[in-house]
């Protein structure tokens, strides 16, 4: 009886990967997926993730939804990941490593937690309503765009960006302009080095 369930359960799985157009693929012992290519669910009206993911290869694409959950998303993409154009109060679910451009942007987003730790190329969560940057993976091989939020600091933000650094449209944008983010990194170190000196000593 058991191993009919499961029969059951892979031949659900067969038929959803069918319907999304999912080839190269390979059932793991948890019912979750790996794929060997790319996975496309752009706007489908999909309020949630049809398959439990584990490693995608190539891109994987879910923008233009109504999602407000990333549960069951890939532990790690090789090609970029976009979850833009959603619902999404939380990044929990999406990808830890992300070998191409990270895409979050225009969902409703209040925290970058849960978001991934490595990314490849750029990362892009502007128009959210972020209000910390606390949660951005430390290096970001490509731009790092965060305007159109709510920031009154970027602390938290990544210490390496290897491209461009937009900040705009936020508060903290008011009061610093156009922000020098290399400098406003070093001052930040700094600020927090002194701070736990002060309390060291105190």
């Amino acid at each position: 009886m058991k191993y009919i369930k499961l029969f059951e359960k892979f031949e659900d799985i067969h038929s959803i990967c069918k319907e999304y157009s999912i080839k190269k693929y390979t059932i793991n012992t948890d019912g979750s997926i790996d794929v060997d290519g790319n996975v496309d669910l752009c706007d489908r009206e999909l309020t949630k993730l049809p398959l439990k993911f584990n490693n995608v290869s190539g891109y994987f694409y879910c923008a233009e939804n109504i999602l407000t959950t990333l549960e069951g998303g890939p532990k790690s993409v090789g090609g970029y990941f976009d979850c833009g154009f959603n619902k999404l109060t939380t990044l929990e679910g999406c990808p830890k490593s992300v070998g191409g451009y990270f895409y979050c942007y225009e969902n409703e987003l209040t925290t970058l937690e849960g978001g991934p730790k490595s990314v490849g190329y750029g990362f892009y969560c502007y128009e959210n309503k972020l209000t910390t940057l606390e949660g951005s993976p430390k290096s970001v091989g490509g731009n790092f765009w965060c305007y159109n939020n709510n920031l009154t600091t970027l602390e938290g933000c990544p210490k390496s960006v290897g491209g461009s650094f937009n900040c705009g449209f936020n508060p903290i944008y008011d009061q610093l302009g156009d922000v020098d983010y290399k400098s406003y990194i070093k001052q930040l170190n700094r600020d927090k080095m002194l701070s736990e000196l002060l309390n060291h000593k105190s």
